[in-house]
């Protein structure tokens, strides 16, 4: 084998070497805590929830009720999470207010920030007058959430 052909063998053998050796930085999924880009555009297929159009105060301003959910990007449960906020916004958009809240970049002067329980992710449903009328941790909440909203959206 001549020189310059073993030593392409070699800088190929290097190159595969190196790439194989490369840490799983970029291998995230729905089943895992790491961070691979903003959720709801990532796992729920819509990227309209993210930032919200509004935020507590307008939404009672406005005299809608609200669903405060609390996540951050790098959450498994918050990644399995983000699709029923999808469904819960086709389904009860525009008589409430979603509005997603990456605790992250949450500020302690804000209003919302009261809410927050250190805890991902969280739903809270606050009515038209502001009362919090559900309070609920984990993935699985969705039926709760629409059963609470069905309510509270009775004339």
């Amino acid at each position: 084998m001549n020189l310059a052909r073993w030593q392409g063998w070699l800088g190929l053998c290097l190159v595969a070497i190196a790439l194989l050796c490369q840490p799983n930085c970029a291998l995230g999924g729905i089943n895992d805590d790491n961070y691979d880009g903003n959720i709801f555009v990532l796992y729920a297929g819509n990227g309209s929830l993210v930032p919200p159009k509004v935020n507590l105060a307008q939404s009672l301003r406005l005299g809608k009720p609200a669903v405060l959910v609390f996540y951050i990007d790098d959450s498994k449960d918050c990644k399995k999470y983000a699709p029923s906020l999808n469904r819960l916004q086709a389904k009860f958009t525009p008589a409430v207010s979603i509005i997603p809240i990456n605790v992250d970049s949450l500020q302690p002067t804000t209003p919302e920030a009261k809410y927050y329980r250190q805890l991902v992710p969280q739903t809270v449903v606050i009515d038209r007058q502001g009362q919090v009328v559900l309070d609920v941790l984990g993935s699985q909440v969705l039926p709760q959430v629409e059963a609470t909203l069905g309510q509270i959206l009775q004339p």
